[in-house]
């Protein structure tokens, strides 16, 4: 697999390649939003790195001009620490983001999450999760063994979930997965279906172990990987 670092300062590109040493991959560099675009049509990595402050082009915007065209897992570096801003770039197609100053531990766990993410079949097979195993072929979930009935919405929003794990999610992101392109504010719709979720799937739903609330953002699926 190659993993492409798009960050214009050779600093920050050393510390990324510090934090990729040991993982069995290819690693490709751009300086700018252009090469980086470039490069991302042109190698079609398995996993793209990507700073939003390059001196040529709006990170967003580079962001969302590489997920017209890849699937692969985008994690952006970012110095923006606003809710708003985190909100933004994942709606641009960003899978995670790490906010400066970063830890090389922090960025390798980040990186190893979505290497297994992206080099992992997650279409039918049948998903384990502690006592809770999911088919999503058959539309079935057992907990301890013992059926769990969810009405059509709660599956829905469990499969969204189940193929987008240890990702966070938007608010927007999961109303449109469950309830297709919603116009308005959904984020009272999925705190109540979440909430359901969490009754039947998790042993105390006042503190979940699996479906996270990322605050003001949306939620995460947490595999504990």
């Amino acid at each position: 697999m190659t993993v492409l670092v798009i960050d214009d300062e050779p600093q920050i590109r050393r510390v990324v390649r510090n934090a990729l040493r040991g993982i069995d991959d290819r690693v490709i560099e751009a300086a700018s939003g252009e090469v980086g675009i470039d490069l991302a049509a042109a190698e079609q990595p398995g996993l793209i790195i990507l700073d939003l402050g390059l001196p040529d082009r709006d990170g967003l915007q580079v962001c969302r001009d590489i997920r017209a065209f890849t699937a692969a897992p985008i994690i952006v570096l970012s110095a923006r620490h606003r809710d708003a801003d985190k909100v933004e770039l994942l709606d641009a197609g960003a899978d995670d983001y790490v906010t400066k100053p970063f830890s090389t531990t922090e960025l390798q766990a980040r990186v190893r999450a979505h290497l297994r993410r992206a080099t992992k079949t997650t279409s039918d097979a049948k998903q384990v999760f502690g006592s809770i195993a999911i088919d999503l072929a058959r539309r079935t979930v057992t907990r301890g063994g013992e059926p769990v009935h969810l009405s059509p919405t709660e599956w829905d929003l469990l499969r969204a979930f189940v193929t987008h794990p240890d990702q966070t999610l938007t608010h927007r992101q999961l109303g449109d997965m469950v309830w297709g392109a919603v116009h308005g504010d959904v984020q009272q719709y999925l705190r109540v279906y979440v909430g359901h979720l969490r009754r039947k799937l998790e042993d105390d739903a006042i503190k979940p172990r699996y479906i996270k609330t990322e605050p003001s953002v949306g939620y995460r699926f947490d595999t504990g990987a």
